[in-house]
């Protein structure tokens, strides 16, 4: 393939793009169906016209500075009086209206914007009689809501079918249907929704033994038991895993130093912690209980989340990721702090210069990893599409840097491996072998800017 397929194309895209993109979405029954953004019937697009002139404002807003700071809100489509007056953050949202409305213009939108924290407070817009927008007030969500970026249990009070626009930087938008994005302006590039990654069955194949052998354990647990115990789902540890990824995520991303995670096979561990020919861990751990402590405190999770609900009159019942979250239990609320303090830990590994090596079962083998075979670069790598990896576009590797050089060598060679590149400006990348190709997927957690 010529140098000139891998070329990006430089058209750029502004708000009236950005719209268009929505309506056309908005055409795609499958997009609809994927998305289950049809199923509430009382939800409409505003006239495209005034859709365009909301997020014309809220883009030049984005342009401003506040003294030495980019101008970040979040703003909702929705009358005030369509909200519940009655509920409070954590569980609720706190309707706050002005006495008056105010103009709805970039200037106001500069004025509000240190008020109305990105992360906790949403600005209110409705469209008067006259068919023009007007701000009438504040939402405060409080903070429980980056639980679904960032990892945890918490229950957060989900926000309205009403569009909601975020603004983090300069020429940076994301459109919301409530709680979930639909897609984002940045740099120039229309972004659609990022696909979750974790249903990806190609990469959950990469982790498939890992997860067998811990819902194994715990059988054995469950059956040794005098007491009753509830039947976890399947994809229980899968949930538990997954949040825990988040939240080492975005610990690294907010430090804004970047770092990379590999996993490897666990029958690696041995040849990984001594001399070989793959990866330098400057600082090894010591092959004792505490490097295998993630996996101890998910079975401890599991064991314990059973017994909870055990249920003599109903040794079927079977509870999930639903009955976790809701779990008032203490025991379970300490397990599931310490499980996040160790994840913080790992993150904070990172920090230093190389990658933090962990096996798939979580055995943390140490950090500062270097990926051996400095000389060797890869050139193309493929990135996929689609959450069935069946549509992957192949990309020049001559701008990247070294870690993410580090990342695509080791899966070259070692096939079984799964790296995390995460930059300094936050970007997330998943990269392994698949196929006879090192293949990589883009991490996207929603959007929305680092603490």
């Amino acid at each position: 393939m010529h140098m000139k397929d891998f070329s990006m194309s430089q058209t750029h895209s502004y708000p009236r793009e950005l719209v268009s993109f929505i309506f056309d979405l908005w055409q795609d029954v499958k997009f609809l169906e994927r998305e289950r953004i049809g199923i509430d019937f009382s939800f409409q697009l505003p006239d495209r016209s005034l859709f365009e002139q909301i997020v014309s404002v809220c883009y030049q807003a984005s342009l401003m500075r506040e003294e030495t700071r980019p101008i970040m809100f979040r703003l909702i489509i929705r009358p005030a009086e369509l909200f519940p007056v009655d509920m409070d953050p954590p569980a609720g949202l706190h309707i706050l209206k002005f006495s008056e409305p105010r103009s709805f213009n970039e200037q106001e939108l500069y004025r509000l914007a240190p008020a109305a924290n990105f992360y906790r407070t949403l600005i209110g817009i409705s469209i008067d009689q006259e068919e023009k927008p007007r701000i009438w007030g504040l939402i405060h969500s409080g903070l429980r809501w980056m639980t679904t970026i960032y990892g945890g249990r918490k229950l957060s009070p989900s926000l309205p079918p009403s569009l909601v626009i975020y603004v983090t930087g300069p020429g940076k938008i994301s459109i919301c249907l409530g709680s979930k994005m639909i897609a984002s302006l940045n740099g120039g590039q229309i972004n659609p929704l990022a696909p979750n990654i974790f249903a990806a069955e190609r990469l959950k194949e990469s982790f498939a033994e890992e997860h067998y052998k811990l819902r194994l354990l715990h059988s054995k647990a469950r059956d040794q038991s005098k007491r009753p115990w509830a039947i976890i789902d399947p994809e229980f540890s899968k949930s538990l895993v997954q949040q825990t990824f988040r939240r080492i995520i975005g610990v690294i991303r907010a430090s804004r130093h970047g770092g990379m995670l590999i996993y490897v096979p666990i029958d690696m561990s041995q040849d990984l912690s001594g001399e070989n020919s793959f990866i330098n861990i400057k600082y090894r751990f010591h092959a004792d209980e505490p490097r295998h402590r993630f996996a101890t405190l998910m079975l401890r999770i599991m064991n314990t989340f059973a017994e909870i609900y055990g249920d003599i009159n109903d040794p079927e019942k079977v509870i999930g990721w639903d009955e976790y979250v809701t779990c008032q239990n203490e025991e379970i609320a300490l397990l599931d702090e310490a499980i996040f303090n160790v994840a913080q830990f790992i993150a904070t590994l990172a920090a230093t210069d190389g990658a933090v090596v962990m096996t798939k079962q979580q055995e943390l083998l140490g950090f500062g990893g270097f990926v051996l075979g400095d000389n060797e670069k890869i050139g193309i790598v493929h990135r996929v599409i689609d959450l069935d990896c069946k549509r992957m576009k192949p990309e020049l590797t001559n701008m990247v840097g070294t870690r993410h050089q580090g990342a695509y060598r080791l899966c070259q060679h070692l096939h079984d491996a799964l790296a995390v590149v995460i930059s300094q400006d936050g970007d997330v990348e998943l990269v392994k072998w698949l196929d006879g190709a090192v293949t990589c997927w883009s991490y996207a957690p929603s959007g929305v800017p680092d603490f």
